[in-house]
């Protein structure tokens, strides 16, 4: 029996759940040129990036988002995808942090010296180890040292896109088209900021254990002393990373990330016209949003979040649980509504294993998607009798011809 897509939005129980959890009236997310209906108008935040997004780096709500799934130039914030696949085959342990790689000549001449572009100056022919490249890399946004470490890993700079192109799809970063270590200019290589800010809070989440270099203010190798180029590092905003790029195409861009109170805002701008506006539009986002928002409870750890229908099982339903509790962002003060549906693909078909992934809930204001987070079975619901099963499937076969009907109306 085919399955179709199924949206619900929440049962009478989970629609309480909202409402004791004071969310109803709230907003999780807040979009540039949108308006609100409530008893206040919320603050309008405008930004002179055409691309930006504010990600609450815990539970991923967006606070604020403009262009946010348009694919531009990543420039050199496509180090950060070259970091990941480092990061992966280190934490898999395919290579160490003592490996040495051999400075190509194609390296040389297009990331080093000679490329007039930023590098960590590595002699020709000479060889040097992994954690220096990684550090030249994230500290100095080093061309050379991002070729040296794809052709150590992969053989060559393609080859490695091509493995950046992989892992960026493994990750769900559905606008990533990589096509080279560096970030240097193709008229192909492009990349969404949504897309940007998801990469930045799974290597925040998944490496913690590398995540500290991007705070390191600056890199001495070889003699030669080089600072980190993330302005926000020096604002005194609790900024601890990330990465910033520019080329003619790309315009400059940042991709931030700053604490403050054990709270983790990553904001992502690009598309600007100059360093100092990149820097300012960066930080005002990130005051913006620890400022303006604070947390509220959805749902509690293990509460019924709303149920999905079961074909051929012993039971028509499951309740549906998130892993653990579920939390949005939401501005202060404000009476916007929130739009929640759990939404799965269906009826799910039996047996049905507890903890098994089922759905998702999905928190929305207007068009804008502010948190999405997994559902999972509740209770296992085993097959359920042939008499059972047959009816299923008559009632599932009523209800697709139903649906045929309507949809040549």
């Amino acid at each position: 029996m085919p399955l179709k897509p199924t949206a619900i939005v929440f049962s009478l129980r989970a629609i309480a759940a909202l409402a004791l959890a004071g969310v109803l009236g709230a907003a999780g997310a807040y979009a540039a040129n949108n308006t609100v209906t409530g008893e206040k108008k919320a603050n309008e935040f405008q930004t002179a990036a055409p691309y930006a997004i504010l990600l609450d780096a815990d539970n991923g709500t967006v606070l604020f988002e403009k262009g946010a799934d348009t694919p531009v130039p990543p420039s050199s914030l496509a180090k950060l995808m070259t970091a990941e696949l480092v990061f992966q085959a280190l934490t898999e342990g395919k290579i160490k942090l003592e490996n040495e790689y051999l400075v190509s000549e194609n390296a040389w001449r297009r990331g080093g010296a000679p490329s007039r572009t930023s590098s960590m100056f590595a002699e020709l022919h000479s060889r040097v180890k992994v954690k220096d490249l990684i550090s030249a890399v994230i500290i100095q946004s080093a061309n050379d040292a991002c070729i040296v470490l794809a052709e150590g890993i992969a053989g060559n700079e393609t080859a490695f896109a091509i493995r950046m192109n992989a892992r960026a799809k493994e990750l769900g970063l559905t606008s990533a088209n990589f096509t080279n270590a560096t970030g240097l200019p193709d008229k192909v290589m492009k990349i969404s900021v949504r897309d940007l800010s998801k990469l930045a809070q799974h290597i925040n989440r998944t490496y913690p254990q590398f995540y500290g270099i991007y705070g390191e203010k600056e890199f001495t190798w070889n003699n030669i002393r080089q600072y980190n180029r993330n302005p926000l590092l020096n604002l005194g905003i609790g900024a601890d990373g990330m990465k910033t790029g520019f080329t003619n195409d790309g315009g400059y861009g940042l991709v931030g990330s700053a604490v403050q109170g054990g709270w983790r805002l990553i904001v992502v701008v690009n598309g600007l016209k100059t360093d100092k506006e990149r820097a300012e539009e960066g930080k005002r986002l990130l005051e913006w949003g620890f400022l303006s928002f604070e947390a509220r409870l959805l749902f509690a750890e293990g509460q019924n979040i709303g149920d999905a229908k079961v074909y051929g099982g012993a039971t028509g339903t499951v309740p549906l649980v998130a892993k653990g509790p579920v939390n949005i962002m939401v501005q202060r003060n404000m009476t916007e509504r929130v739009v929640a549906r759990i939404v799965y693909t269906g009826p799910v078909p039996a047996p049905i294993t507890q903890g098994q992934q089922i759905a998702k809930l999905r928190v929305s204001r207007g068009d804008i998607v502010a948190l999405e987070v997994p559902l999972q079975a509740a209770d296992s619901v085993a097959a359920g009798t042939m008499t059972g099963r047959a009816m299923d499937a008559v009632s599932e076969l009523f209800v697709n011809i139903i649906r045929s009907g309507t949809g040549k109306l």
